[in-house]
């Protein structure tokens, strides 16, 4: 068990393609939290990602520059082992619904299995933002919707430019 003078490090993973307000609401409530967060950004094969990596580490860091405290990093490969690289001791994972405890709950029973120095935190989306995904967000801009108020307006600027061609 690690002495408790040591600082408390979570870290915060996604894919955060692109960050939404719901995910801003996490960083906003958990920064406070720990001495350090540190919001990591998958870089995962397997998706096809709208933003490339550089792009997404690039949005998050100009949202996050507000919190002292709170970095923004990569990472492949296993969640687990990027954490102890971090000195980390807490995952941080929000919650939206029923449907998302499932797949945290088994994520983070195996997480514990690979690390069990390791806690998994699981904070509830704030009510505001209880429906809003990456995915939603995307979809509903690629249909000409509004996404005003449900990501930071830096990053709907950059939807803006991606989905319609303008500013």
């Amino acid at each position: 068990m690690p002495a408790l003078s040591q600082p408390l490090v979570a870290v915060y993973p996604g894919s955060f393609d692109p960050i939404t307000n719901g995910h801003l609401d996490l960083v906003q409530r958990c920064a406070p939290l720990v001495d350090r967060l540190v919001v990591a950004v998958l870089k995962n094969a397997h998706k096809n990602p709208l933003f490339s990596l550089e792009e997404r580490v690039e949005m998050l860091k100009e949202v996050v520059r507000p919190y002292g405290n709170v970095e923004v990093d990569a990472f492949d490969g296993l969640l687990v082992d990027y954490a102890r690289q971090k000195n980390a001791r807490v995952l941080v994972r929000g919650i939206r619904a029923i449907s998302d405890y499932e797949y945290e709950l088994q994520m983070a029973l195996m997480n514990r299995r690979l690390a069990p120095e390791i806690e998994t935190l699981f904070m509830m989306a704030g009510e505001a933002y209880s429906f809003i995904s990456s995915k939603l967000v995307k979809e509903v801009i690629g249909l000409g919707g509004n996404i005003s108020g449900l990501v930071p307006p830096s990053v709907e600027e950059k939807l803006k430019q991606r989905f319609l061609g303008r500013d």
